[in-house]
């Protein structure tokens, strides 16, 4: 890799990299503490709803109060010092920027800033895979068209996913799966912000005292973000879902090649260039020896004698036949590694992840029997969780997408464990429903399928 020398090569030329960051939250702020730290990059702005908070959090991560003291954004285009703001919009559009980094974690918001970089040509790292998953595909094309790179952001777990696929295609194998690991038992697709902390194993006295938010710690626990993430890579690889959704085996890094291989030559995958997550936990309840749990994986296949006998000469751990082989990342740094994709976007013009079309999408099922006036509360709520399907599936059955089944009202009674479709839900018109309906419209018309329904509006 060259980018530490790509990037000192800028800041010797003092021209570096200008990068606006929305969202100071954890991922965010991981960021920070190594922006400062990078060279070549000049942060020019941090924008946030509540700029304080973003002050706090620069401070908190070993900025001096000098560094973001910036009072505009053409001052701090001119030195390097840092401006604090609420006004997305108005940095998007100006002259002191070059990349944007969204993460707000808010679909309407990713969606809208996404928007405004096509319009005033700046590169865009998207964080917020809860707005990739829901209209990825079509804002990936929005910006090509825009030239500009839309990017996944690495130190997330789907863009490392991208390149172990990207890896092993390139080295010549065929990728059989690929995905990451996560905590999961079925009992989890329940879990509301009531119950998630028992099933975290953390005290009242831990949830008092650290900086838990019980909404998105569910998310990751009941299924919802593993199906964002890996609609998110299957729409970036080309990797498919199974039919049925993600399976969430149990495996430990050794039985990787044993399991993440097709079920007709005796694996768990319904079929070969499949996307997968791996479960920490056996079904009882006890640890899977050496788990994936914070990590992503790929697996891949020889399907040639002499590499077979490769993997033997050098030791690989493969399924029983020698023909199934896999790799994988112990751990993920989030914020802390996403310079990779500002340096990849803004050095070499490649995304660390983009959307090539619409394979995967995360779809909202109900939680328990949901009555007919009910307001869904989205991602990690009590009322939906996200399931994985098929893309042409979700389109041909017309279901709701879990990042718009926020705030928006049943129109009938839903019994657990349905999908929910548009007609379900009683909505407003908005720009991120516009957007996701353009999309949907657009990839049908590809397929042949004819789009289901609408929300009955307000």
């Amino acid at each position: 890799m060259n980018l530490h020398r790509l990037l000192s090569q800028r800041a010797g030329e003092n021209r570096p990299l200008r990068v606006a960051l929305i969202g100071a939250g954890k991922f965010g702020s991981m960021f920070l503490s190594q922006a400062r730290r990078t060279p070549g990059l000049h942060l020019t702005a941090v924008i946030d709803l509540v700029p304080q908070r973003a002050r706090v959090s620069l401070a908190r991560v070993g900025w001096s109060a000098e560094q973001y003291q910036a009072n505009s954004l053409a001052e701090a285009a001119r030195s390097s010092a840092t401006f604090v703001t609420d006004d997305a919009p108005a940095v998007i559009a100006s002259d002191a920027v070059d990349i944007v980094i969204d993460a707000t974690g808010s679909p309407a918001a990713g969606i809208r800033h996404v928007l405004a970089c096509c319009t005033h040509g700046k590169h865009i790292v998207m964080v917020n895979v809860e707005a990739d998953a829901l209209a990825g595909p079509l804002l990936a094309r929005r910006a090509a068209a825009s030239g500009i790179v839309y990017s996944l952001a690495y130190g997330d777990q789907p863009a490392l996913i991208c390149e172990m696929v990207d890896w092993a295609r390139a080295a010549g194998f065929e990728v059989v799966a690929a995905g990451k690991g996560t905590k999961y038992l079925p009992a989890y697709h329940e879990s509301t912000p009531d119950t998630v902390w028992g099933h975290y194993g953390f005290t009242p006295e831990m949830v008092v005292q650290g900086d838990f938010n019980a909404q998105m710690f569910n998310s990751f626990l009941d299924g919802t973000k593993s199906a964002l993430e890996m609609a998110a890579v299957a729409n970036a690889t080309g990797l498919t879902p199974a039919p049925d959704g993600l399976a969430f085996p149990p495996c430990g890094v050794d039985d990787l090649p044993r399991v993440l291989k097709p079920r007709l030559e005796g694996g768990g995958l319904h079929h070969r260039g499949q996307v997968e997550v791996v479960s920490s936990l056996e079904r009882d309840g006890r640890p899977v020896f050496r788990d994936l749990r914070w990590g992503v994986y790929v697996t891949f296949a020889a399907d040639a004698d002499y590499v077979r006998r490769c993997f033997r000469e050098y030791g690989l751990v493969t399924d029983d036949t020698g023909n199934y082989a896999a790799m994988y990342k112990p751990y993920h740094l989030i914020g802390l590694e996403l310079g990779i994709s500002v340096a990849s976007v803004g050095l070499r013009g490649e995304a660390t992840g983009c959307a090539t079309g619409f394979r995967g999408d995360a779809v909202a099922i109900a939680k328990r029997d949901l009555k007919a006036g009910e307001m869904l509360d989205g991602e990690g709520g009590y009322t939906v969780y996200g399931r994985l399907m098929p893309a042409r599936d979700s389109i041909a059955c017309g279901g709701l997408p879990i990042g718009l089944a926020n705030g928006v009202r049943l129109a009938h009674a839903i019994n657990k464990g349905a999908i929910l479709t548009w007609t379900d839900v009683v909505a407003a018109d908005s720009e991120i429903m516009s957007v996701r309906r353009e999309m949907e419209t657009e990839f049908a018309a590809e397929w042949g399928l004819r789009r289901i329904g609408a929300p009955t509006a307000t």
